[in-house]
């Protein structure tokens, strides 16, 4: 064979060779259909305090230019309304921050839970008072819930169980119980609590030279935990399991659940941090960016909004 037959003879093997490969990757990695892209903020804790309100409404801004199907807000919408001085004017004060900033990106389907923090207990025979007042300042009709968007189920749920934070009362878990049964067996599923229910953060939110062995109290995981586990183990469309409440960043997966305990906007409450900035340890205040996909899939990202 000549010596020009056998290069060109060559070309044509590797070229063949080339495009093999190329259809190969073809098949093994198909396009993966997206169903939806949503924001996750969590531990607002709006005050007109630190300027919070323009600070949250820069994050509220980036967040439109993300194009966001859905906002999913985690609770501790504001800064305290819990304690024992809490007035009804400050408490009136704090929501006024919290609609003042969501403007921003009115005409974006939200969709919240109840934090800790946003009950003003103080005010048992008033309008803004307890769970209903929450549920009067941002416009809820149920303190737990579930609806369906883009082929995703979502279930919201109420952590703050009267007497034992952390887990849910009899009736809202014979509730969500029948919704998985009902809603999630053909279709991908996110759960949003405030409280986590399975986080490593209460293991390292202590001092660092403390040693175990640990306590986990409901703050950093729910105390019904292994209730969860039973139901999610007969249901794999449960995907995914949000949550707030502890200010730092991690991501635990067991038995193909995610569980992302996502931050808090506001870091440090707004104030000055453990960095001399705004962060709480090792987290600085964002929210997080997540790709749903049909097949049941996601991927997400912790924005650091006030580092852009």
């Amino acid at each position: 064979m000549k010596r020009r037959d056998l290069i060109k003879s060559l070309g044509v093997a590797a070229g063949t060779i080339a495009l093999s490969s190329v259809a190969e990757a073809s098949i093994a990695a198909p396009i993966k259909k997206k169903a939806l892209k949503i924001a996750h903020i969590t531990d607002v804790h709006i005050r007109p305090e630190h300027n919070a309100v323009a600070r949250f409404k820069k994050c509220l801004e980036m967040i439109k230019k993300d194009k966001v199907d859905l906002i999913l807000n985690g609770g501790d919408s504001i800064y305290a309304a819990d304690y024992d001085n809490i007035t009804k004017d400050r408490v009136e004060q704090q929501w006024a921050c919290w609609n003042e900033s969501v403007q921003v990106v009115k005409g974006i389907p939200m969709h919240h839970v109840l934090g800790n923090h946003d009950m003003w207990r103080q005010g048992k025979d008033d309008e803004l008072g307890g769970k209903a007042g929450v549920l009067k300042m941002l416009q809820m009709e149920h303190n737990y819930y579930s609806f369906d968007k883009n082929g995703w189920h979502f279930i919201m749920l109420d952590s703050n169980h009267p007497t034992n934070p952390g887990m849910l009362d009899d009736q809202q878990w014979n509730w969500f119980v029948q919704d998985v049964q009902k809603n999630s067996q053909d279709k991908p599923t996110l759960i949003m609590s405030h409280y986590p229910l399975l986080s490593c953060t209460g293991i390292v939110d202590n001092k660092p030279d403390f040693r175990g062995p640990f306590k986990v109290s409901g703050s950093y995981n729910h105390l019904d935990i292994m209730k969860f586990i039973e139901v999610f183990n007969k249901n794999k469309n449960i995907k995914l399991c949000l949550s707030g409440h502890i200010h730092l960043l991690d991501k635990v997966w067991y038995n193909d659940v995610a569980y992302l305990c996502n931050g808090a906007t506001s870091g440090f409450w707004w104030e000055p941090g453990d960095d001399g900035k705004s962060a709480y340890k090792q987290t600085v205040p964002g929210y997080s960016l997540l790709n749903l996909y049909a097949d049941g899939s996601f991927e997400h990202e912790y924005i650091k909004y006030e580092a852009v």
